[in-house]
C-alpha cells in the first residue's frame, strides 16, 4: 500500500514528506519486529532513533507549511505531535 505514485518517488526522494513517509515504513516495520522479540534492544533504539528523526521532520515540516503537514499526516494516518 503505497502512498506515493511512482513519479513522486523518482523525483522527490529528499523531499520532507518522502523522508517521513520512508521512516513511518520504518517504524511499521521494526515494531511489528519488536512484538516478536521483545528483548531486542538494539532495534528498540534504533526505532526511538527513527522516531525522534520524523519528530524532528514532521515539526520543521508543521512550522515551514502547515497545510503540508495536515496532509501528510492524515495520508499517513499517524498523530499530530503535541505543541510545546
Amino acid at each position: 500500500m503505497s502512498v506515493f505514485s511512482q513519479e513522486e518517488k523518482e523525483e522527490n526522494r529528499g523531499s520532507v514528506e518522502f523522508q517521513v513517509f520512508r521512516f513511518t515504513n520504518k517504524i511499521r516495520r521494526l515494531t511489528s519486529h519488536l512484538e516478536l522479540h521483545r528483548k531486542d534492544y538494539l532495534s528498540q533504539r534504533g526505532l526511538r532513533k527513527i522516531l525522534g528523526k520524523r519528530q524532528r521532520l514532521l515539526s520543521y515540516l508543521s512550522k515551514k507549511n502547515r497545510i503540508r503537514y495536515k496532509e501528510l499526516i492524515s495520508r499517513l494516518n499517524i498523530r499530530e505531535s503535541k505543541t510545546r
